[in-house]
């Protein structure tokens, strides 16, 4: 456990479901944990006790990427997790596909509604059938060149990787039910208000219920949040730019987004998509701002000695050794960071005859 996660509060300690069953973590909210093939190597998936329609059964919330591993789990869970009930709705935080994978899978098997957000139903519907164009594709290879990254191999792999999404999201529901900012949605006994949340994701929605009462060591408390990837305890959320919105302030809307989880119980208990339950929001909030506030300031601090492409500036964000995968969303992310010092107007951003963007201080 790193210092930042000490200030935090995990109630189940160590604790993790096995593979293939649930942990109740809140009374009819259980935790589902599937592993995933990236070095972010898991996604956590809940399941809320429900009734629609007069008939009783589960919500689903985020699915996983489509992978045989994560069906046969699936398989488990229907078998042996759901008290002989059925699957009620899927709910999908995002368009991620760790989170929607899977999302058309079970709403066949269990004839099952998709509720997710429409900017997000609808850039998955893009993505799963047009083809890449935020991990690969032609598109990203020359977006990523505008900012320096000039590696001809690792370029021509990007241009090869036009299936990134649709192998992992092979479709998408047809029809959905939209989800949307302040809505309330009732989920068996309790009401959850959707809070959204930008820069991770186009339209990313939280599920916040505050009549929920939870229990650990410290006794009994009220609210709980289904925080997707917007709040992740251990990791800080990654918030990029990517050529289907070349020109976005993307860590500007994330860092906005994240303030509105300051609204709710300091005793809140964040279920993340990644990482274990915990207690602490407002301290993460803190934790994200500070963390994103240092690493603007060393930004600004190089491009003040010369100016930096992203790529050069990559290094200065992440100084681990970074495979292709990784490289791609820490690229878009030292945009990101840069996008909202030129956006504030601290730095300044030029493009020069060989068609790269620089940036300097202004």
């Amino acid at each position: 456990m790193n210092l930042l996660e000490r200030e935090l509060h995990y109630p189940l300690g160590d604790t993790l479901p096995e593979p293939g069953k649930t942990l109740e973590v809140a009374p009819g909210v259980r935790w589902i944990r599937m592993r995933l093939p990236f070095a972010l190597d898991h996604i956590n998936l809940w399941l809320l006790r429900d009734r629609i329609d007069g008939r009783e059964g589960w919500s689903v919330v985020d699915c996983c990427i489509a992978r045989d591993e994560a069906r046969q789990q699936w398989e488990q869970v229907f078998e042996t997790e759901l008290q002989g009930l059925p699957i009620l709705r899927v709910i999908v935080t995002h368009m991620h596909p760790d989170h929607i994978g899977l999302a058309h899978w079970l709403c066949e098997r269990w004839n099952a509604p998709l509720w997710i957000s429409s900017t997000d139903y609808h850039v998955a519907r893009v993505l799963s059938t047009a083809g890449d164009t935020l991990a690969g594709g032609e598109a990203a290879a020359a977006f990523f060149a505008t900012h320096g990254f000039t590696d001809p191999e690792a370029l021509d792999k990007l241009r090869a990787r036009t299936s990134y999404y649709r192998n992992m999201v092979p479709a998408v529901p047809d029809r959905f039910v939209r989800m949307m900012d302040g809505d309330v949605i009732r989920i068996g006994d309790h009401d959850w208000r959707c809070i959204v949340g930008y820069g991770h994701a186009p339209e990313h929605i939280s599920l916040f219920c505050d009549s929920l009462e939870w229990q650990d060591d410290t006794g009994r408390h009220a609210g709980v949040l289904l925080g997707g990837d917007m709040m992740l305890p251990r990791i800080s959320t990654n918030v990029s730019v990517h050529a289907g919105e070349p020109e976005a302030n993307s860590l500007r809307l994330f860092l906005d987004s994240i303030e509105r989880f300051n609204a709710l119980p300091a005793e809140t208990l964040g279920l993340p998509a990644h990482g274990k339950p915990f207690r602490g929001i407002h301290r993460r909030v803190e934790q994200l701002q500070e963390h994103h506030r240092d690493r603007l300031a060393e930004l600004q601090a190089a491009c003040a000695q010369k100016p930096h492409t992203a790529a050069e500036a990559l290094p200065i964000l992440f100084k681990r050794e970074l495979d292709l995968h990784q490289m791609t969303f820490a690229l878009g992310e030292t945009i990101a960071h840069l996008h909202c010092l030129w956006f504030a107007g601290q730095l300044r951003r030029e493009l020069g005859e060989d068609g790269v963007y620089r940036f300097r201080l202004a």
